[in-house]
């Protein structure tokens, strides 16, 4: 049955509806702020074979590296009405640790023995146990990084597995928050279930795949005919992450863009290899990165789903940084590597079309962990926070400050909510005036934070851009680099490198200075700074 124009966008409306609900579901009913008030979580809805038919306005990097997990669920496990698979494993559809997905069948008619469609969700768990409270320590192996889980079931025919959800809850450091969350999370599931029998209901399983059929069809063709507009060619360009938090680095990503008549592909080819700390990226994380970029120079309003994606084509050569091999630790290739990712491919896009990609925003999700004990409550704690930055300058306007960029599309955790949650106190919280990069539009400024511990404990900072700013565009000056400091009590504040991880005591006091983003054009003339000038000078005699 084709279906026109407007019943495309209806059925495209219903399915993104239901795993909006979803997300609302698994929000209002967390326990942790990372989920509760960050929103560091999303929820899409796939057709029996994984294919993504719809997805909520989540987290780029959760939502495009999920098809993998749900593959991986439909390879190792046999999936019946009432159940639900979970996992995290980086190796078997996973990112990081820390992300935990459900995934679940939905049986349209329970005669039948294979499910109509499937629904998932992803959240960043505070805390997964591991070498360092929140899950992402400097690690050498994924060993060492927290409880790794293969896709297994936590619940069989609608009962749940006591002894799976045990075993998890007996290996991370605050089990009481984590059994909460995946409550939430399974609330998220059952909703997701429900609104789809009720579209089955409603208008009967044929239809329902005909949509999910037309679906698919139409969004290939809305990006196939994008791509048509861009220019032909290969472009290549390059980036670097500072370090991998153990001393070596910097460490270059490397792509060729191709842009064919309908189709774009992406090759990798060149990247530095494996790094021994933990900012390798899984296949699947830089599969989500390079077609987030791709969709960014797109534009549009096309549905996002499995034909949408199938005309981007990424090449990943294993046991390189941007396709770990295990046991590589993974844990910042998510959340930095991922990043850097995205720069790097709009960097080759900038050469495609010049005038049109905007400067490079911030490039960091400036990962804050803090742990211990909590004397107050009388037990263990792990808060984790992401920080945005500037925006990078377009040819149209100036950079956004302090905003999220890119993999990353939480919320700040709210001052009283962090407070009230964890012995942390905040003392400041601002904008970091004249951290972006001048030009004819200047890049957007970053967010500085301070935390003051309210007991000891054990803080983890993973952080890049702290070498060198985001890259400005068309003449445009980088932004200023990040800046990480402690200050004990009592001392003044010494500066501390783009990743690390520090025993702290009370009354310690930790600055995380997120990176401005860069600026775009020529700065008019007597607008750069002394200090823009130096830097600009800096880099030009160390080429």
């Amino acid at each position: 049955m084709k279906l026109d124009g407007v019943k495309l966008a209806l059925a495209q409306g219903l399915f993104a509806a239901a795993a909006e609900e979803m997300g609302v579901t698994l929000m209002r009913t967390a326990r942790s702020p990372n989920i509760k008030e960050r929103l560091d979580h999303s929820c899409a809805i796939f057709d029996r074979l994984g294919k993504l038919v719809a997805q909520a306005a989540h987290i780029p990097v959760h939502l495009g590296s999920m098809p993998q997990a749900v593959v991986a669920v439909l390879e190792r496990t046999a999936l019946e009405d009432g159940d639900i698979v979970m996992l995290n494993d980086p190796y078997a559809g996973g990112t990081h640790l820390p992300d935990i997905t459900l995934v679940s069948p939905v049986f349209l008619d329970p005669r039948r023995r294979a499910p109509d469609f499937l629904v998932a969700s992803r959240a960043h768990h505070a805390d997964v146990g591991g070498a360092a409270p929140g899950s992402m320590p400097l690690a050498h192996e994924v060993y060492e990084e927290g409880f790794r889980i293969p896709p297994v079931h936590l619940r069989r025919r609608g009962r749940l597995c006591a002894d799976t959800l045990a075993l998890l809850l007996a290996n991370v450091r605050t089990a009481e928050e984590r059994r909460a969350d995946l409550m939430a999370q399974i609330g998220a599931q059952l909703t997701g279930e429900r609104r789809l029998k009720e579209l089955g209901r409603a208008q009967g399983r044929s239809a329902l795949e005909s949509a999910v059929e037309g679906l698919i069809a139409y969004g290939e063709r809305c990006v196939a005919a994008a791509i048509a507009t861009l220019p032909r060619g290969r472009f290549a360009f390059a980036d670097v992450l500072d370090d991998d938090g153990l001393g070596n680095g910097p460490l270059t990503i490397r792509v060729a863009l191709t842009i064919r008549r309908s189709s774009v592909d992406l090759d990798f080819t060149g990247t530095d290899p494996m790094a021994p700390g933990p900012v390798n990226a899984v296949e699947a994380v830089t599969r989500a990165a390079a077609a987030y970029a791709v969709r960014c120079v797109l534009g549009g309003d096309f549905p996002v789903n499995h034909g949408s994606l199938s005309r981007i084509r990424v090449r990943v050569p294993a046991g390189t940084l941007v396709s770990a091999r295990l046991p590589a630790a993974v844990a910042a290739g998510n959340v930095e590597t991922s990043q850097r990712i995205v720069d790097t491919v709009l960097g080759a896009f900038a050469r495609a079309l010049p005038g049109v990609i905007p400067a490079a925003s911030s490039g960091t999700m400036n990962n804050l962990l803090i742990g211990g004990h909590d004397p107050g409550r009388g037990r263990p704690f792990a808060y984790y926070e992401t920080l945005g930055g500037g925006h990078g300058a377009a040819a149209g306007g100036d950079g956004e400050h302090a905003m999220q960029a890119h993999m990353t599309n939480t919320r700040n955790t709210p001052i009283e909510s962090l407070e009230h949650a964890y012995p942390l106190r905040v003392t400041e919280t601002r904008i970091r005036r004249g951290s972006g990069g001048a030009g004819r539009r200047r890049g957007g400024d970053g967010i500085e934070r301070t935390v003051e511990l309210l007991a000891p404990a054990r803080v983890t900072v993973i952080s890049d851009r702290r070498a060198r700013g985001p890259w400005g565009a068309a003449g445009g000056r980088d932004g200023q680099p990040g800046e990480n400091g402690v200050a004990l009590p009592g001392k003044g504040e010494r500066s501390m490198p783009g990743k690390f991880v520090a025993d702290l005591p009370a009354g310690a006091q930790v600055r995380v200075a997120s990176p401005g983003g860069g600026g775009y054009g020529p700065p008019p003339r007597g607008r750069v700074s002394r200090r823009s000038a130096r830097r600009s000078g800096a880099r030009r005699r160390g080429a």
